[in-house]
């Protein structure tokens, strides 16, 4: 009994929100316990209610349905005396009452213990048996035990609302989801959940029905004789590698997928209506709980190869799947963690948001959300991902809230907020034409980051003055392998000859972080502070001096190109990178191709740079500051990671007298300054960049628009008065009070919430 409380436990323990470690507790004590039902009951100390939350054994319709009274019924017994409550047979107590919807008429014997934090009773876990039987003490502890562990999650989930939500969830009624403001604007559409490849325990739910049934069972069994086939394929080809004994294993996997138990099993819950996945997630699950309850150490370890047989399995069913055929309607993408390749796979047209587990504002999927005009919601908390599928979702990018299963009233309400988006968006398209002009007679350049040659048109119609930010990852990240010289030379050209003569600035390749080449994988403890950037380049110059070829090649004939070198820490790294530079100009001239040295910039990215400006500014022509980083390592802030996310904020008064440094010393030794970061985009920052002096922002096509009309409206004298106010706040909070309340006074609040 004692290893299967540690496993179960464990399994807890990793459990990726709190209605999972629920249906772990009741699946697994049903199994250990040899009972017929387990449950466990919240209070909702809202209306002092006992909620039914989970159950194994139970009518599953009766979860969320069955409230129960203080003291009604042998449960609310449990909670009156605080304390266990053990009897041969249920229905003879006099506290006992009948509860229709849970179908519990055939169940006699009864152990409910309760749990307990800081002194108050939680909830309730209860187990039930058909025979008459009274429960020994082993079970007793072994209850008490996971209810004390249920205690500390539920406690947990308490503090962040995550109780409040599920209570709502399992209700059937609206809830929000809150995390952080990823992407501004406001969306209406259904959730489809994305899940990382053949990972069995993330495939959420999917509701079939009619003919979908007959496909799923099809796709099912042809998934189980793939492996089937697999294995027997091992078989033959180790057969004479491996001693009879060990062979054996193969045929046992080849013979469990054609059994009864695993075909049947998963058939009878597509048809019960789970599509072919979380079919097999729970058939997989039960027969793990079968091994992982033996006694006998071997086969206790055969769990672990049932998991891997479920893997391979998903991985055919993947297969057999089309990349997201069935999105039909507006559609909000919602995952654990999503990637730039899942979010391309939306039609456009259908994509309206999309909602993360993990990741801030400035992370890479957000910066393409906001790029894509579309609000995004980043580092969600208790996302309950995999019983979102399918459900009508509000998303709103401005406060980083997610109104589940809106009520028609606050649907309603959304709608006419849509609405007011929709006609702000028309309005700021009529500035396309007008110049970024304050009122007090200062142009400030707006340029565009991009990466995609699909931008090039958009960006033009938005009015850009050019390319501020061209990632020139983005060609080697959509391809299994580095793009040759030729390749990468087409690509740029498109890009300086779509914007010329207006200028285009290439950065040389920036992997690593959180921008990872699938063919070129670089696995470290901490990728933000490890090789990327202009290292990787520098330690690679093979690949270094192609890509500069390229670039040089393609701007032949051209004037409007302009290099930048990412996450440069040291002059030395400059110096290093120059040489190489003019050693692809000189073979390229060698080899009859004229072309001409560009203007040479630096990203200033890492802090250290803040202190080498004087030097560098005798190396380079420009600067140009990437908020998103140079935030994130001045607070020390790993902004993927959702513990730490909401400390990430670009308006903390450290970033902006760096800002305000940068600036005065860059401009001191005659070099502009630009700002490339998502911070560029921000309405409420664009002011103080405005006021501090900045010389050009760059920031995607569909932030342009709302930041020129910022520009268009408040002056730079007013923009230095409200600098000089926010440099005298203490908190990045009070500074961006300041900055909204400005752009309500000026009438620029559409900008930053839903609606005029």
């Amino acid at each position: 009994m004692l290893h299967r409380l540690r496993r179960i436990i464990q399994e807890v323990s990793e459990a990726t929100d709190l209605q999972e470690a629920l249906n772990i507790i009741v699946r697994r004590v049903k199994a250990a316990m040899g009972v017929d039902a387990a449950s466990v009951y919240f209070r909702d100390f809202s209306d002092d209610r006992l909620v039914l939350m989970a159950t194994e054994g139970l009518n599953p319709a009766s979860i969320g349905r069955v409230r129960l009274r203080p003291g009604e019924g042998l449960v609310g017994l449990v909670v009156e005396r605080a304390e266990t409550v053990n009897l041969e047979s249920g229905p003879s107590h006099r506290r006992y009452k009948h509860i229709h919807d849970t179908g519990e008429q055939a169940y006699h014997g009864f152990l409910g213990v309760p749990i307990i934090q800081h002194r108050t009773v939680l909830g309730v876990l209860v187990v039930r048996q058909r025979a008459r039987r009274r429960f020994g003490e082993q079970d007793e502890t072994f209850l008490l035990t996971l209810a004390a562990q249920l205690a500390g999650a539920i406690s947990h989930a308490e503090a962040s609302g995550g109780v409040a939500q599920l209570l709502q969830e399992v209700a059937g009624k609206a809830f929000t989801l809150r995390g952080l403001p990823g992407s501004p604007g406001l969306a209406i559409g259904n959730a489809l959940v994305v899940y990382p490849p053949a990972k069995l325990e993330a495939i959420p739910d999917h509701r079939i029905e009619g003919e979908a049934i007959e496909r799923e069972v099809a796709r099912y069994r042809k998934a189980l004789a793939g492996v089937e086939a697999e294995f027997r394929t091992l078989g033959e080809r180790l057969g004479s590698a491996l001693p009879a004994e060990d062979l054996a294993l193969f045929e046992a996997f080849a013979l469990m997928l054609s059994s009864d138990t695993l075909v049947d099993g998963g058939i009878e819950r597509i048809r019960a209506g789970n599509w072919a996945p979380g079919a097999l997630r729970e058939t997989i699950a039960e027969h793990v709980t079968i091994f992982e309850d033996m006694d006998d150490p071997y086969l206790r370890e055969r769990a672990a190869d049932i998991r891997d047989l479920g893997r391979r399995i998903l991985a055919h069913l993947e297969q057999d799947t089309p990349a997201h055929a069935e999105v039909d309607g507006p559609t909000v993408l919602v995952g654990e963690e999503i990637s730039a390749a899942q979010l391309a796979e939306i039609p456009p047209q259908r994509l309206v948001g999309v909602v993360s587990a993990r990741g801030s504002g400035s992370s890479h999927v957000a910066i393409l959300a906001h790029a894509l005009g579309i609000p995004a919601v980043m580092g969600v908390d208790e996302l309950p991902a995999g019983r979102l599928e399918g459900q009508p979702l509000v998303v709103d990018g401005y406060r980083g809230r997610v109104f589940v299963k809106p009520t028609p009233a606050m649907l309603e309400e959304f709608q006419r907020l849509v609405r007011e988006e929709d006609e702000l968006k028309a309005g700021l398209e009529q500035l396309a034409a007008l110049p970024a002009e304050t009122p007090d007679g200062l142009r400030m350049p707006l340029y565009v980051n991009t990466g995609l040659l699909s931008d090039i048109s958009p960006s033009l119609r938005s009015g850009a003055d050019g390319v501020g930010l061209y990632r020139t990852e983005v060609p080697f990240m959509i391809r299994d392998g580095f793009p040759s010289e030729d390749e990468q030379t087409r690509i740029y050209r498109q890009v300086l000859e779509g914007f010329s003569p207006s200028p285009v600035t290439l950065r040389t390749l920036d992997v690593g972080g959180d921008k990872a080449l699938p063919y070129f994988p670089v696995v470290e403890d901490n990728p933000f502070l490890g090789w990327r950037g202009v290292r990787l380049m520098l330690d690679h110059p093979e690949l270094f001096l192609t890509q500069l070829r390229a670039i040089l090649r393609a701007s032949q004939g051209l004037s409007n190109l302009r290099l930048m070198l990412p996450m440069v820490s040291d002059v030395a790294e400059v110096d290093e990178a120059m040489d190489l530079l003019r050693r692809a100009h000189r073979e390229l001239q060698e080899d009859g191709i004229p072309v001409r040295l560009p203007p040479l910039g630096v990203m200033i990215e890492v802090p250290s740079v803040l202190y080498q400006i004087d030097a560098l500014a005798q190396r380079v022509d420009f600067f140009s500051v990437g908020t998103n980083d140079l935030t994130q390592y001045l607070l020390a802030v790993d902004r993927n990671n959702p513990r730490v996310a909401e400390l990430y904020d670009s308006l903390h008064p450290a970033v902006l007298r760096a800002l305000q440094q940068i600036v005065d010393g860059a401009h001191g030794q005659g070099r502009p300054v630009s700002v490339c970061g998502e911070m560029a985009g921000d309405p409420a920052a664009a002011i103080l960049l405005l006021g501090l002096g900045v010389d050009s922002l760059s920031m995607s096509a569909g932030s342009l628009p709302r930041v020129k009309w910022v520009l268009r409206t408040i002056s730079r004298q007013r923009a230095r008065e409200l600098v000089e106010a926010a440099l005298g706040l203490e908190k990045a909070g009070a500074i961006r009070a300041l900055l909204h309340n400005a752009l309500d006074e000026a009438g620029l609040g559409g900008l930053i919430r839903a609606g005029k």
